[in-house]
């Protein structure tokens, strides 16, 4: 019962805290220690104590799981080398770095045990980074490489830890520190390859929704557990196995499956991480304690501490100046003109180094007799209290001095419509193909409106301006909600009255949560930029008339649709033919007056004509340029 009510508690504290935290724009680990070390003081808060077996087999697989599987396998090999330098080479250089501060002014600490704290602070967190990054618009290549360096620095970490937990032991040549890497990389890469392929075989063939789940759920602990049997690297297992399931789930799992797998991961992501943060501000009285029995005088203690964290932030700044210096060096001397990245990018990477939950984690396992342990312990503390602060609270402000250019959610928008309408052609080209003489014609033009009005819907998000105050798909979606609460109260009036049975009811109820969720969009709000919205160049098509070099041309008209003016009905957004200059309505428009003009005149191309926009679109191929 005390077990039940203490767990409960810790739920309880982790959901008000982080409930808090993020109406008041605080950092809610940073929140989730402060109130655990205020807890700890309270006489009948029980103490806590993170064993090594849990954090490494309970807590770190499936955490490191649910940040796996939201990783792109393609991301991660065009950012291989970049993230191979930082995961592994600035992992060891971290681990090395600060392991020669620490046994400098730690009085008698062994230089294994230093290199141990070393590797415990070595790796960034990539929910701290990405959140930040995410909340000051950095550019997606860079947080995409500040996640991949996360999930496969633990990896390297946690292999140099237990290398130096070895050598505090006892002797360790440079030959089996290579070794133990080489064994730890191939044997967890290839335990993580094979769970990863078992599994996305058994998903693939399972009918229901519980097994799968619980499948996924046991899916990270048997890739540790395997690795670890071969001595391999059962985080990497994890990495290698969540990557290969995330890439293969749309094409193994249904959308059912696929929407609760990714609910199930987020909510055990979000309660684990800020529990572990929590626990380790609940641990800190007892930390205190026993660096109090160390004999070390405060001013010491502190002095450690700082070099500690002054050396962990450091070392990841020399490390990528050291790396754009030898790039650009060598471009140089090769006579090359290779893209290197600017300075402006590797400052950011470099300050975006805060350390998180697996660094707290990883402080717990340095075994008991570790030569002043709870004085790494502590030291492992400051340094993601420090880095959370200091780092995290001043990165914001480097991205915006560094003017790094952010995502743009209209050229966004503008890839999802192409992408959209794409899909839709290759329905609608589908249905042709399969479609019987049988089938009731009112069935096959459902379905072409229902592709028509998904497409249209995106291509309505995009435009400055309008006649109309909000656009046919955000009309649809304001009064298909009111007609579905409408009919959720009138189902909910036959459960009370007992008019139908429940299951029955219960039934009713899931299909208009599911008619609700298939809404295409969630949010109103039209997307803006204050940039020019160009076609990204991952998405320009290459047909001919594209191609063509059209000649500027006189619109023939300013800000308004002159066919739809004369017919006195409205549209949502311009269109200029590139070839005579025709201004008309968009295809979401009522009247369709730039795609009549194309029939009419069999002009192949027009472009955006709202303002701001510049995107091109070939009728005749269905391509955006």
């Amino acid at each position: 019962m005390h077990i039940a009510a203490e767990i409960v508690a810790l739920v309880v504290a982790v959901l008000v805290v982080t409930t808090i935290a993020r109406r008041l724009d605080w950092s809610a680990p940073l929140c989730l220690i402060g109130v655990g070390v205020v807890a700890s003081y309270i006489p009948g808060v029980p103490e806590y104590h993170l064993s090594a077996e849990l954090v490494l087999v309970g807590l770190l697989p499936p955490l490191l799981y649910s940040a796996a599987i939201q990783t792109s396998l393609l991301d991660y090999r065009r950012l291989r080398g970049p993230i191979a330098l930082l995961s592994v080479g600035l992992v060891v250089f971290t681990a090395l770095g600060v392991g020669l501060v620490a046994w400098a002014v730690v009085p008698g600490l062994p230089l294994a045990a230093g290199i141990a704290l070393g590797a415990v602070v070595a790796p960034p967190d990539a929910v701290a980074a990405s959140a930040v990054a995410r909340r000051v618009g950095m550019p997606r290549k860079l947080v995409r490489l500040l996640e991949g360096e996360s999930l496969f620095n633990d990896a390297a970490a946690l292999v140099a830890l237990r290398t130096a937990i070895a050598a505090i032991a006892g002797s360790v040549t440079l030959w089996q520190v290579g070794l133990d890497f080489a064994i730890a990389a191939v044997g967890g890469g290839v335990a993580g390859l094979l769970v990863g392929i078992a599994a996305s075989y058994l998903r693939n063939r399972l009918q229901d929704l519980e097994t799968d789940t619980v499948l996924s759920f046991a899916v990270p602990f048997i890739a540790y557990l395997l690795a670890e049997v071969v001595h391999g690297s059962g985080v990497l297992a994890v990495v290698v196995s969540g990557i290969i399931l995330g890439h293969k789930s749309p094409t193994i799992l249904s959308g059912q499956a696929r929407l609760s797998s990714k609910l199930n991961w987020q909510t055990i992501q979000f309660l684990l991480e800020n529990t572990v943060f929590l626990l380790i501000g609940l641990q800190l009285r007892q930390i205190g304690e026993e660096v109090a029995d160390s004999g070390l005088s405060g001013g010491t203690i502190a002095g450690i501490c700082a070099a500690v964290l002054g050396a962990t932030i450091l070392t990841r700044v020399l490390w990528l100046l050291g790396i754009g210096t030898v790039k650009r060096v060598l471009r140089k001397v090769r006579g090359k003109h290779g893209h290197v990245w600017p300075w402006g990018y590797s400052a950011v990477i470099a300050w975006a180094g805060m350390r998180g939950v697996v660094t707290l984690a990883a402080a717990f396992i340095l075994p008991a007799d570790t030569p002043e342990r709870a004085v790494l312990v502590l030291a492992a503390f400051v340094v993601v209290a420090g880095t959370l602060v200091f780092q995290g609270m001043t990165l914001p402000a480097l991205v915006r001095r560094l003017r790094l250019t952010p995502p743009d959610p209209a050229e966004d928008a503008l890839q999802e419509a192409a992408v959209l309408n794409d899909m839709g052609k290759a329905a609608l080209e589908r249905l042709e193909e399969i479609r019987t003489p049988d089938d009731p014609p009112e069935v096959i033009e459902r379905l072409r409106a229902r592709l028509r009005d998904r497409t249209d819907s995106a291509w309505e998000q995009l435009g400055r301006q309008s006649t109309l105050v909000e656009t046919p798909s955000d009309a649809y979606r304001r009064l298909r909600v009111e007609l579905l609460n409408t009919e959720r109260e009138q189902a909910l009036k036959a459960r009370d009255s007992g008019q139908a049975d429940d299951v029955v009811l219960r039934r009713i109820l899931e299909r208009l949560d599911i008619e609700e969720s298939m809404l295409d969009r969630e949010d109103d709000a039209r997307v803006e930029s204050d940039r020019e919205l160009a076609t990204p160049a991952a998405t320009a098509g290459s047909c001919k008339h594209l191609a063509h070099p059209w000649r500027e041309v006189r619109p023939s008209a300013t800000d308004v649709c002159t066919a739809c003016v004369a017919e006195g009905t409205t549209w949502v957004h311009l269109r200029m033919c590139v070839k005579c200059g025709n201004v008309a309505c968009c295809d979401s428009s009522p009247r369709k007056h730039a795609a009549e003009h194309f029939h009419d005149t069999r002009h192949p191309v027009m472009r955006s004509f709202e303002p701001g926009e510049t995107w091109r679109w070939c009728y005749v191929d269905s391509q955006l340029g």
